[in-house]
This record gives C-alpha cells, sequence and structure tokens, in this order.
C-alpha cells in the first residue's frame, strides 16, 4: 500500500473522488457521478463551490439550477433514464437551501432512484452558535435542519472531520450504485469542514468501480415459480420498474411469446412491451384499462415483475378479487418480493425472465385465454382512438386529444414525462408507447414540478431523444424556474403546457368524495366565498415567453398539431401553450373500473358527502388482505 498523500480540503478531496467513480454492468462501465448541480450560499461557496471550480468541468461538471428542489428533480430524471447507472449530485447552502432539498429527496427514494445530496451544514466546531440560518434545538446540540433528510434518504452522515469523508464516502457509493439499497443519499457538510485542508490517501482517488449485480434465482424459488405458473389457468403478469432499470424488456418479450401470458403495467412499468405487442394490455389498477382490469379480477396467478404493488396498482386491495388468487413475484428486493403473502423469485429481473423461460419450456397458456384479451385489446384500442378523435378539428381540444394530438408527433425515440394532476391516469390508459423509455411517469411520489427539470435530466442522458414535458397550469405555477436552466445551457426540451384553470385531478376526486370541488380551481371569489367566480386572468404562455422559451399558442386541434410538430423540428426549448375543454372523452371512469381508497366523511349534513359515503362503504367491502 503506498504512503503517498496529497494535501486537499476535504470538499476538495471529494469532488476529486467523485470523479473517479464508476459503475459496470454487463462488462459496460460508465460515470456514477456524471455531474453536480448546485446553489451556492454561505453554506457551501467558498467549500464546496470552490473545489468545483477548482477541479473543473471536465472533471466535474458543474450545472448551475434555480430552485434546490428542482436540481434534485433533474438529477432523478437523469439517473432514471440512464437505467440507475448513472446519477448526479446536489449541493446547496445550509437553511432554506437545504430544507429545499425534502421533497426531492422523497421522490427519488419513493422511486428507488440515485442522487447524492451534499447540503452545507452548521459549523462543527462551533466558532459562533447560533450562525446564519442555524436552527437552535434545545435539547440537542448535534440537530441540524438537515436532519430532517435522514427519514427520506437511504443513507445519511455528517462529516463532522475531514477523515470521517472517506468511510462515509465508500458507503455513499455502496448504496448509490446497490439496485436493492439505492434511493437518495445524503452527506450533511458542515461548512468549517469542506475548507479544512487534510493529508489524503492517494488510494482514496484511485479509480473504483461498483459491479451492479445481476443476482440469479435460486433453483427452489425458480422450480416453485414454475410449478406456480404452470399449474395457473389465468396467470397475469404485472410488469413494474424494475423491468426497466434491469433492461429486461426483451427477456420479458421472449417469455411472453413463448407462453402467451398478457401483460398489464405499473405506471413505472409502461413500456415493458411495446403498445402493439398482441400480450400488452395496457396499464392496471385505478386508472388501468378496461381489459387489464377485468383480466386480474380473474386471475388466479398474478406474477409481478419489479414492482412495488402501491394502491393504485391493487386499487386499494379490491382488484384482485378471484377467490383463489396467489402471488408469484420476481424482485431483487426481498422486501417487495415478499408482498401480498407471494412466492417469491428474489433475483434481478432479466436474469429472473431468462431462466424462468427456460423453466415454462413448452408451456403455453390455453387458446381461449388468448383469444379472450386479444378480444378485449381490441375492444379498448378502439375506445382510445375514439378518446384521440376530435370530430370537429377547428374546436378546442380535450385533454385526451391532446394526447392523441402529441401521439401522432412523436417518433418511436420520444420521452413522454409527467408526474401530477389528471394527466397521469389519462397517460396510463391511453398512451401507446412504442420503445422502453418512451413513457416517463413519475407516479410513486406524485410531486407536481417534476417534469420541466426531469426533462432537463432526461434530456442530459439521452440527448439525442426528443423529450415533452407534459404539464398542468397548476403543476406549471409550483415551479417554472428551471425554464431559466434550459434556456442557459441550450437544453431543448419541449413543454406542452395545457391550461385548464385548476386542479382538474383533484377537483374530480373532491366530486366523488363529497367535497364538491371546493378550493380547486383557479378562479375569483364568488358572493359566497368559493373560488367560483371567473377564471384568474393570469397568461401563463407569456410567462414561459419571458423565461426566455419559443412559446407557440394553439387555439384549436388543428393548430395543435402543427404547434406540436414545429416545436419538435424547433433546435431551442419550445412551449406549446394550449387551454383546453374541461370535458372529454375519457374511456374507463376510474371510479367505476378499478377502487381508490380516499376515505370520505363519516358524518356529514351536506348531500353529496352523504352520498358519497355510502359508495364509499360499499366499495370498501370488497377490501381484502391476502394471506
Amino acid at each position: 500500500m503506498s504512503g503517498a498523500t496529497r494535501r486537499l480540503t476535504t470538499a476538495q478531496a471529494l469532488v476529486e473522488f467523485l470523479a473517479h467513480q464508476y459503475t459496470e454492468r454487463d462488462g459496460k462501465r460508465r460515470r456514477l457521478i456524471n455531474a453536480c448541480w448546485g446553489i451556492f450560499g454561505h453554506g457551501n461557496v467558498a467549500g464546496l463551490g470552490q473545489a468545483l471550480l477548482e477541479t473543473g468541468q471536465d472533471a466535474m461538471p458543474y450545472l448551475q439550477g434555480r430552485n434546490e428542489q428542482a436540481m434534485v428533480h433533474a438529477a432523478v430524471g437523469y439517473a432514471r433514464q440512464s437505467n440507475r447507472l448513472a446519477a448526479q449530485a446536489v449541493t446547496t447552502s445550509i437553511g432554506p437551501g437545504a430544507t429545499n432539498l425534502v421533497t426531492g429527496a422523497a421522490l427519488a427514494t419513493v422511486n428507488r432512484l440515485p442522487v447524492l445530496l451534499l447540503p452545507g451544514d452548521t459549523f462543527a466546531t462551533r466558532p459562533a452558535d447560533p450562525v446564519l440560518q442555524q436552527l437552535e434545538v434545545p435539547f440537542a446540540g448535534d440537530v441540524s435542519v438537515n436532519d430532517c433528510l435522514r427519514p427520506v434518504s437511504r443513507y445519511f452522515d455528517r462529516i463532522v472531520r475531514p477523515e470521517s469523508l472517506i468511510p462515509a464516502a465508500l458507503q455513499a457509493m455502496r448504496v448509490l450504485a446497490d439496485p436493492v439499497d439505492t434511493g437518495a443519499v445524503t452527506l450533511a457538510f458542515p461548512q468549517d469542514v469542506q475548507a479544512e485542508a487534510y493529508d489524503w490517501p492517494e488510494e482514496f482517488f484511485a479509480d473504483r468501480v461498483w459491479h451492479v449485480r445481476r443476482p440469479a434465482p435460486e433453483p427452489a424459488e425458480l422450480a416453485a415459480a414454475a410449478q406456480a405458473v404452470r399449474a395457473a389457468r389465468r396467470p397475469l403478469i404485472v410488469a413494474g420498474g424494475g423491468i426497466h432499470h434491469s433492461e429486461a424488456e426483451e427477456a420479458l418479450r421472449a417469455l411472453v411469446d413463448a407462453t402467451g401470458i398478457p401483460v398489464a403495467s405499473t405506471q413505472a412499468g409502461k413500456g415493458s412491451l411495446r403498445h402493439d405487442h398482441p400480450a400488452d394490455i395496457g396499464g392496471i389498477g385505478h386508472t388501468g384499462t378496461s381489459v387489464a382490469d377485468d383480466l386480474a379480477r380473474t386471475a388466479d396467478l398474478v406474477i409481478g415483475v419489479g414492482t412495488r404493488y402501491s394502491d393504485f396498482t391493487t386499487a386499494s386491495a379490491t382488484l384482485f378479487a378471484d377467490p383463489g388468487v396467489r402471488f408469484l413475484n420476481l424482485n431483487i428486493a426481498p422486501f417487495d418480493a415478499h408482498k401480498l403473502s407471494a412466492t417469491t423469485v428474489v433475483a434481478d429481473a432479466r436474469a429472473g425472465l431468462e431462466e424462468l423461460a427456460q423453466a415454462l419450456a413448452g408451456h403455453r397458456v390455453e387458446a381461449g385465454y388468448e383469444a379472450e384479451y386479444a378480444a378485449g385489446k381490441a375492444r379498448w384500442e378502439r375506445q382510445v382512438d375514439a378518446a384521440y378523435t376530435a370530430d370537429d378539428e377547428s374546436a378546442r381540444p380535450s385533454q385526451t386529444q391532446v394526447l392523441g394530438a402529441l401521439d401522432r408527433t412523436v417518433g418511436d425515440d420520444d420521452v413522454v414525462i409527467n408526474a401530477a394532476g389528471s394527466l397521469p391516469g389519462d397517460l396510463h390508459k391511453l398512451w401507446r408507447a412504442r420503445s422502453p423509455r418512451q413513457y416517463h411517469l413519475e407516479y410513486g411520489y406524485s410531486c407536481m414540478g417534476y417534469e420541466i427539470p426531469a426533462a432537463i435530466g432526461v434530456r442530459l442522458a439521452t440527448p439525442d431523444r426528443p423529450v415533452w414535458a407534459l404539464v398542468g397550469d397548476g403543476t406549471y405555477l409550483m415551479m417554472p424556474t428551471e425554464i431559466v436552466t434550459a434556456v442557459q445551457e441550450g437544453i431543448n426540451i419541449n413543454i406542452v403546457l395545457i391550461q385548464n384553470h385548476g386542479y382538474a385531478s383533484i377537483g374530480g376526486l373532491s366530486e366523488e368524495t363529497g367535497g364538491e370541488r371546493f378550493g380547486t380551481a383557479y378562479r375569483f371569489r364568488a358572493a359566497d366565498g368559493t373560488y367560483t367566480g371567473d377564471p384568474l386572468p393570469v397568461d401563463l404562455a407569456t410567462n414561459a415567453a419571458s423565461l426566455g422559451m419559443e412559446v407557440i399558442r394553439a387555439g384549436s386541434v388543428a393548430e395543435l398539431r402543427e404547434a406540436l410538430a414545429a416545436a419538435r423540428a424547433s433546435d431551442r426549448p419550445t412551449c406549446v401553450y394550449v387551454e383546453t375543454e374541461t370535458a372529454g372523452p375519457v374511456p374507463g371512469a376510474p371510479a367505476a373500473q378499478a377502487w381508490w381508497d380516499v376515505p370520505v366523511a363519516q358524518t356529514a349534513t351536506r348531500p353529496a358527502a352523504v352520498k358519497a359515503r355510502e359508495t364509499y362503504d360499499r366499495q370498501a367491502a370488497a377490501r381484502r388482505r391476502h394471506l
């Protein structure tokens, strides 16, 4: 072991260390930390800020953001598009800059996506107490606002001495590269420690490769899984995001080609099969297709691959209704594999699917079952066509007709990004995914404001793919800040900004649950004090233009088609602004198709709430525990 050392500040040492970290899977090596986003303040400007400047753009590219939460979203979009094999770091000052990371950290961890967070922290040596922006906790001197990142991080450490960086940095990389443990990783960095010099061993800065494993199934688990599939009459695969993360799409296609088992997808798993594959029956659950949900109700074996079974997928434990239904879960994480009392295959999705296909050689579902779901798929496709088509192309479009126009515009390589509002439901039911990473829905945390910064991250990860951020007016008003970043960096993203004057999704949910759309519209107050007056005179298109975007307004379906084509052909960040009709053809209304448990007032005097509670009690009676 060499005794050579290098004298650097702790911040300089961390940046140098990060520049030499790599992942490797299937023989392909790539940088683990590709870039560092940052907004500087007194908690990091002279530490990590100086270190990034000194290290240089070639070793560690720096990206300037406008909002700390948005920087995390951009990094998460990058990591997801990179199949979790590459990530980005985010540095902030202490105080509000650090606490702004919390929402982004929760999103990353909920979705099992890697991001490295480097918030500045108060002085470790406490020369002045309190310092600017310090939270004083009378009963604990070692607590700072950064501790609110602990529950939303997969790994958290505070670097209170230079030498403590070495084990902390190694643990951070281990978690970021681990497909089971990955999520947000936080290294809280006191500002005095960032600037303190230390003699670092040269070995700390050597290239280090983190192997991303593909564990194969254990023979006993594989045999039990094959036996369960062979015994099933009506098996159904639920494809989750783990298929994409593992790059297991071809393995899934080979399995279903051989066996005829139909595939329904979660929001994260959509695109696991191309939309026109005979076995692809679309989204499942509360926002699923009618064919997928009908099959789910009668399935006797549900094969979950890389899914964590959120309540949207299970329709709040009411969807899988066959009395004898059993579950078979293939997941790299034992925590998820054991859900719903399943038969487990704890393995990498691709490795597991490949071996399961071999174990099922010669097996195929009955022809009648294939004919049944093929007919259901055909019926559903006709409904999608109807939802996408406008009888009068000179009229203002509905939201589903906006999706229809976009469907006609995009190519196989385009990426469509969304996260919150009414769009996720329409997209999950209707979007025809043409490639594995075309459909990019963040629905684990369903965070308003994710779409625009995530589009930047996706474009950075795959600069040759056109990227579309679909946002409603509510989401846009939450976080339009990174438009400035896209313009500054020349990152060519497209925004489709849909104006419907309020929270359309929550408005509908409020109406279903007896809330009468209270507080969900963007309108002036009426005489009775509610927000039911005229729409607000905001001009979001002008706002986007003021931030530097090229803006194209579309007032009709025909104009929308032209605008989308122009945006896709543009070489600069472009926003297509369209006002939609609030009512439009949306097939398979979720409430009638697959329930979602949102508790309704048990006592109320208003008729809407009383009626909603009666409906709730009927639906809740169908819940079951799969034991």
